[in-house]
């Protein structure tokens, strides 16, 4: 790429065809040009355009989004001069999908975006094509819609794209192929009944393995799986999850127990473990490469994709901050409302007899929406919540609607929800056929006390003891079962979890899953689920000094004492020398008590004025600072406003909460 250098040689002289010498001059050349990116020297690369003198490093090129074209004489433009897609007429309101990684993107060439020249709907974010190009090489790399790969290659070249002259990527590794001239031979279920051992495969007999019918990768013994025979269908638990979360899965009717150790022991048997697939290293590997990027994407990246949904058109909301439950399921329930297109808040009180409308910042909304959701009584636990069953709620079908308000929320920018157990998390992701969940998801203390009473039975006599007390409980949850060993405890207690947290809650759960679908949210955290756990399950880290002050940045020529101060006083009130909290100055300055996934928007910011006091403005999630003439009158003052301010507000909602 360097400007001053040509490949003189043949390619087997020198370095590629580049003579030594030839080398040594441009280092002496790159010796006396300054980077205008990082201002150090040694910058061989220069913009090819007329009378640009710009010269950079290659990785400071990189950063600042210049294009280097690997072809021809590997021209470099700088971010002034670089080619762009003219693209006549954009007739693309919302958003289109990656046609590489089908993640949504905005339909407007960017030098992060571009657009292929043969099919004019295809568009591709520039890290795709890029891995792409690499793994694909100049044979097989072209338009994935259509195929073209001269004019697809052409463009893609110009606009900076690598396309190595190599074989693909696929084509080069040793016996790729080698693993799907193999039968899958492995019983996978939790208990294999076979002495030889899992990988033990006689045909025409009960140890014959039979594989998973849908995917063929995973297998069971007959007899482990109590299959009469071998033409039977068998789908292992995986694939059945799938087709259980399609709506193809048909639920077994339920039989009546039966009073035998054979019955009780064949039903454990059934269903098979987890898939373990044995694979190669190179498949391991490839798996690796097409996961890794899939999955280990950043939660704000992800909602901010989400968020090219929204579209321009606004609806506005009508919002009782004393009822803000009520106020936004009467929004969202309105036939004119659509969760795709912009919120405007607008905050009303119903004992305002002027009927005046103050505007309301729609992060904070979200926000006490949030927290309304969290305490109300859809949810039961203390810190880690799960699904509760509310009869009235399932009638009024409010967890539809709370399922459709945390989607929403998301979408527009609201705050981390935090509160969901692990186990509601993983059946929603998972499914709950899928999850099995702990003690701690039992809110219910009479039913705790029931499962630690069994799982601490020393006997048969007192388990037997014990199913007999709680016989009447145990028969109407469908959990009455035979006792023959200590054993068989681990079992009950098993199935009165299952039935407490998962199946009781069935109904509530599929409808709050519904909800959830909204927007896509719910296929979003089942593709992305690591990325979507830290936000569901954990709250939001706790805010320091160096968090806020790096949040809020400087509006205009600031005073510089008065912004010392602003650092003095961020400092002392995350040391405990302030009557304020960090959450306080945040909520006075933008409403929210946390920084929402994908940040601000607007974002905070700060300015100094010739004021006694400060003032926050939620709409535009700015803070107007006092200039004073000491730090001590500058904290008096920010503590008097900040603490009485929320004071104030939180007891005119409780005013109008008890009217």
């Amino acid at each position: 790429m360097s400007s001053g250098i040509w490949q003189r040689g043949k390619e087997e002289e020198g370095v590629y065809g580049f003579l030594i010498e030839d080398i040594r001059k441009e280092v002496t050349r790159a010796s006396k040009l300054k980077c205008s990116v990082c201002k150090k020297t040694g910058a061989s690369i220069g913009c090819v355009a007329p009378r640009c003198k710009r010269s950079y490093h290659f990785p400071c090129g990189l950063q600042k989004e210049c294009i280097f074209q690997f072809t021809g004489n590997f021209a470099s433009f700088c971010w002034n001069h670089r080619p762009v897609q003219i693209i006549t007429s954009n007739n693309y309101r919302d958003s289109l999908p990656c046609t590489i990684c089908l993640e949504f993107i905005a339909p407007t060439p960017t030098y992060s975006v571009l657009r292929s020249p043969c099919c004019k709907n295809a568009w591709f974010h520039r890290d795709c094509l890029q891995v792409q190009a690499i793994n694909a090489g100049v044979f097989f790399f072209r338009c994935t819609v259509c195929n073209n790969s001269d004019i697809f290659q052409k463009e893609m070249l110009r606009m900076g794209i690598h396309i190595p002259e190599k074989d693909a990527s696929w084509e080069l590794e040793e016996n790729a192929y080698q693993d799907l001239l193999q039968h899958y031979e492995h019983c996978d279920v939790r208990r294999c009944r076979c002495k030889e051992g899992r990988d033990y495969n006689v045909p025409d007999s009960k140890w014959e393995i039979k594989r998973c019918q849908c995917c063929g990768s995973s297998g069971t013994h007959l007899a482990c799986s109590s299959l009469q025979s071998w033409e039977q269908n068998w789908e292992c638990l995986e694939c059945r999850s799938i087709l259980y979360n399609s709506g193809d899965f048909q639920k077994p009717k339920k039989h009546t127990l039966p009073n035998t150790n054979v019955g009780i022991t064949d039903c454990l048997l059934e269903e098979s473990s987890p898939k373990l697939p044995r694979q190669s290293p190179g498949a391991q590997r490839k798996d690796l490469l097409r996961q890794g990027s899939k999955f280990k994407r950043d939660i704000s990246t992800l909602i901010i994709e989400l968020g090219f949904q929204i579209k321009k058109k606004a609806k506005r909301l009508y919002i009782n901050k004393a009822n803000i439950w009520n106020s936004a399921l009467d929004g969202f329930r309105n036939q004119n409302f659509n969760p795709s297109y912009s919120i405007e808040v607008v905050y009303v009180n119903e004992n305002d007899h002027f009927g005046r409308e103050h505007p309301g910042s729609k992060q904070e909304f979200l926000c006490l929406l949030m927290q309304q959701l969290e305490n109300s009584p859809l949810f039961e636990g203390s810190l880690s919540k799960n699904l509760s069953l509310n009869s009235q709620a399932l009638k009024e079908n409010l967890y539809y609607e709370a399922g459709k308000m945390l989607a929403i929320s998301l979408v527009h920018g609201g705050p981390s929800p935090g509160f969901f157990s692990k186990t509601l998390f993983n059946c929603l992701v998972y499914g709950p056929e899928n999850t099995q969940p702990i003690l701690d998801d039992v809110s219910d203390f009479d039913v705790a006390q029931i499962i630690i009473r069994i799982n601490t039975a020393t006997n048969v006599a007192d388990l037997n003891s014990l199913v007999n007390e709680c016989y009447n409980y145990l028969e109407l949850i469908g959990c009455l079962r035979l006792i023959t060993s200590i054993s068989d405890k681990y079992m009950l207690a098993k199935d009165i979890l299952v039935y407490h947290v998962i199946k009781r809650v069935q109904a509530p759960f599929e409808s709050f899953k519904q909800g959830l679908k909204t927007l896509g949210v719910l296929e979003k955290i089942q593709t992305y689920p690591e990325a979507f756990f830290s936000i569901f399950c954990h709250k939001p880290e706790n805010l320091s000094a160096k968090i806020l002050s790096d949040l809020f940045t400087v509006r205009t020529l600031s005073d510089v004492q008065a912004l010392g101060f602003w650092n003095s006083y961020l400092q002392a009130v995350e040391d405990g020398k302030s009557t304020v909290t960090m959450e306080d100055i945040l909520i006075f300055a933008t409403g929210c008590n946390s920084i929402p996934p994908a940040g601000f928007k607007p974002t905070p910011s700060i300015e100094c004025l010739h004021m006694d006091f400060p003032v926050g403005n939620n709409c535009n999630n700015s803070l107007a600072l006092p200039i004073t003439s000491t730090y001590k009158e500058f904290q008096e003052n920010m503590d008097f406003a900040i603490k009485n301010t929320l004071r104030l507000e939180k007891e005119e909602n409780s005013h109008f909460i008890g009217h």
